[in-house]
């Protein structure tokens, strides 16, 4: 039995099912209130130094901060929401309750802890989201979203530009900011890390069979077009390619400077 299915067993009944709907409901809460003029989206950015001088709340309160609606407009909120809870819950039904939780808990956990590196920057929660959609992503890379709602793309693409983002922000970002992005890609890895290695070993496990099959089959990669030796008959030879010759013509070293060019039906003999 594995770490996990131990933890699994000893705490799986303190697990939180659909998770990602409470944490949508709790930020159309706050944007709720913060429309009514009753609580400022200011007080959900974790800024360590505020925490520590007296606005704890802020440790947990920045996970329920929404998108600002200036920056992404409400339908686009309202859309992101779906998402998230999509793909939260294609998690949760993939892994399990505990598991899910775990995932969301070691990200909070990792984003928290970077954020105390650098006291004085605000943390969102923005990242955290992202590890959600580059896990959802990982398992499900055909899964196709309408991009503004008309243009059908493959999630794997959108994947890999989050990719690259992270990595642009990594290169030419503040400390802070680099924090953030290696606490999303570091809990990625923490529960994915080891099908990735199991993938490329297998991969690599492929490759070498279908070396081996073709070795066997007794097949020859080079033929020379006049002799017709072969780099299985004369494995000593280094066979090319004539570039006048029409088609992809072989040659051994005795024919390759000596022997009468191929050429196609509508090309002029080149002598």
């Amino acid at each position: 039995m594995s770490f996990l299915d131990k933890a699994e067993r000893a705490l799986g009944r303190y697990a939180v099912p659909n998770l990602s709907l409470y944490l949508v409901i709790g930020q159309f809460v706050v944007l709720l209130l913060a429309l009514m003029g009753s609580v400022d989206l200011d007080w959900f950015i974790l800024v360590p130094d505020l925490a520590k001088g007296g606005e704890w709340w802020r440790v947990l309160a920045f996970i329920f901060r929404p998108p600002p609606p200036d920056m992404f407009g409400y339908l686009l909120i309202a859309f992101s929401w779906y998402m998230f809870h999509l793909m939260g819950s294609a998690l949760e039904g993939f892994w399990g309750v505990f598991r899910y939780n775990l995932f969301l808990l070691v990200g909070y956990i990792l984003t928290v802890a970077v954020s105390f590196l650098t006291p004085q920057f605000p943390a969102t929660n923005l990242f955290l989201a992202g590890s959600v959609f580059l896990a959802f992503a990982y398992l499900n890379p055909e899964f196709e979203i309408m991009l503004f709602f008309i243009l059908p793309i493959k999630i794997k693409w959108l994947a890999l530009l989050t990719w690259v983002g992270y990595g642009y922000t990594c290169f030419v970002g503040g400390t802070a900011n680099r924090l953030q992005v290696l606490a999303a890609v570091g809990n990625f890895l923490l529960f994915f890390s080891g099908d990735i290695l199991r993938s490329a070993r297998h991969g690599r496990r492929k490759m070498a069979n279908k070396a081996g099959a073709f070795s066997e089959s007794g097949e020859a990669r080079h033929t020379c077009h006049v002799c017709r030796k072969t780099n299985r008959t004369h494995p000593e030879l280094d066979f090319r390619y004539c570039s006048t010759c029409s088609g992809d013509q072989c040659y051994c070293p005795d024919h390759i400077r000596n022997h009468s060019h191929v050429v196609g039906p509508n090309e002029p003999n080149p002598g």
